[in-house]
């Protein structure tokens, strides 16, 4: 008789199956017990509140036409919340535990077609076309998550995305406050952000050290025209020595000697 075909399907569950036995084995627990258990290595903390979730929901704005990329699903609490207002959700895991439980937890439901899970790191992961970004952070890959958002094409109209308060804070800082920085700068540049809500502690599970807050990050249209490479290096060049004058930070021996190596290696390219 003639072999049956295997199932497309069936890989892709073996290869999520393997996935999910080299994380247990890497966390030390047995694997139906662990299966959920938030992964310290990952930034894990799952948002637990009934009622902060419906907040972000409600403050994302989700047209029922819009395409939502949601970042780092976990359990799929954020999740099983934005399907009924979108037309499409894209969700980008990397702890291949958590792909599992969203899919089961969206399976047989009247929203499943509308939901698409990638397994893999997001910030290495090329996005989809989206409208609205929604995301509970971790704080390792915050700050190239929103750079890698802002500099997306075509542009999003907003991502709503929960962060730990001080980085939070540092997004909208204004000059002359002690959180003004680089990051501050930068994105301020391409988006208008504003703080939307704080979230404590208590709201996660395992509780964060520190509290968190959502933020709206609306980019600003048209696009500003910079080369961002070179903007970001003369403003990593100022905060460097955040205390000194622009003058006294510009009118250096090793200011002029890194320009000069700057031009050098320009002009042979």
């Amino acid at each position: 008789m003639p072999k049956k075909p295997r199932s497309r399907n069936n890989n892709n569950i073996s290869h999520a199956n393997k996935a999910t036995k080299n994380v247990n084995s890497a966390t030390g627990g047995a694997r139906t017990a662990a299966l959920l258990d938030p992964v310290k290595a990952y930034g894990q903390n799952f948002l637990k509140n009934p009622a902060i979730i419906d907040a972000i929901v409600s403050k994302s704005l989700i047209k029922p036409t819009d395409k939502v990329l949601e970042i780092g699903p976990g359990t799929g609490n954020l999740t099983v919340k934005i399907l009924p207002q979108c037309s499409q959700l894209t969700a980008i895991e990397y702890d291949p535990r958590m792909v599992r439980e969203v899919t089961k937890r969206v399976e047989g439901t009247e929203n499943q077609h509308k939901l698409t899970v990638v397994q893999g790191d997001a910030l290495k992961t090329s996005f989809p076309y989206f409208n609205v970004c929604v995301a509970n952070v971790p704080y390792q890959i915050s700050s190239g998550l929103v750079f890698k958002l802002l500099s997306h094409r075509p542009s999003f109209r907003a991502a709503v995305m929960l962060f730990q308060e001080e980085f939070a804070l540092r997004l909208s800082a204004r000059p002359g406050e002690n959180l003004y920085c680089r990051l501050s700068v930068n994105t301020q540049l391409l988006a208008r952000v504003d703080q939307l809500m704080k979230v404590g502690r208590n709201n996660f599970r395992p509780p964060p050290k520190v509290e968190s807050r959502v933020v709206r990050i609306t980019p600003r249209v048209p696009p500003v025209k910079v080369d961002f490479r070179e903007w970001d290096g003369m403003v990593r060049l100022l905060f460097n020595r955040k205390n000194k004058t622009i003058r006294s930070v510009l009118d250096s021996k090793s200011t002029y000697k890194m320009l000069g190596g700057n031009m050098r290696t320009h002009r042979s390219m």
